[in-house]
């Protein structure tokens, strides 16, 4: 079974997220703030993320850095999904950018073509 990490600080967002993908087949995992993700990026070895830009304490593009410097992490797709607009550029390597409020089914296309 496929796995995601769920990275966003609105525990609304991530059960909706949880319920969605899980729906549809794929195992997930949650992580409220950047550390908390790293963590869990480097444990579970998810096949894609899906990543919220504006946290408190650490935001979305930290936790890119990160995991872009590990080699065991760096080929995972990220999708962002983020409320602050004209946010396309703040991860240039995201396969994707959408912004909240989301269409659910354009975000499964962009899983399914995505995930590794």
């Amino acid at each position: 079974m496929k796995k995601i990490l769920i990275i966003d600080d609105d525990a609304n967002i991530r059960d909706y997220l949880v319920s969605l993908l899980e729906d549809n087949g794929y195992q997930t995992f949650t992580a409220g703030d950047v550390r908390e993700g790293v963590k869990l990026a480097k444990k579970e070895k998810p096949h894609l993320i899906t990543l919220d830009l504006e946290m408190p304490g650490e935001w979305g593009p930290r936790f890119y850095r990160q995991i872009s410097q590990d080699k065991e992490l760096k080929n995972i797709p990220v999708i962002v999904i983020s409320g602050l607009s004209g946010n396309d550029y703040a991860i240039s390597k995201a396969v994707a950018t959408l912004n909240k409020p989301f269409d659910r089914d354009e975000l499964l296309k962009i899983v399914k073509d995505n995930i590794l």
